[in-house]
């Protein structure tokens, strides 16, 4: 396994992960379920940025776009990624 860079100085990942060990699976689970959500609103809000003009639904489908694949956009929505883009 590769080991990835890090910054963090070892006795604050120590504790971090004694933390996480000490959650119970619900309380990991809603650290996940957060930081998904967290990482949705970005992709929304960089899909406005870049869409100042897309009404809510073209929003949409350019946000879940960048986590369901191109067939089915396609399939499910009649969005083609190749045309409309991201």
């Amino acid at each position: 396994m590769t080991k990835l860079p890090n910054d963090t100085h070892p006795a604050t990942e120590a504790r971090l992960i004694d933390g996480f060990r000490r959650m119970t699976v619900a309380q990991r689970l809603e650290i996940v379920t957060q930081l998904t959500q967290a990482v949705q609103e970005l992709a929304i809000a960089d899909v406005r940025r870049r869409h100042p003009d897309a009404d809510e639904r073209e929003v949409a489908l350019r946000a879940a776009s960048r986590w369901l694949g191109p067939e089915l956009m396609l399939r499910a929505f009649g969005w083609d990624v190749q045309k409309m883009g991201y």
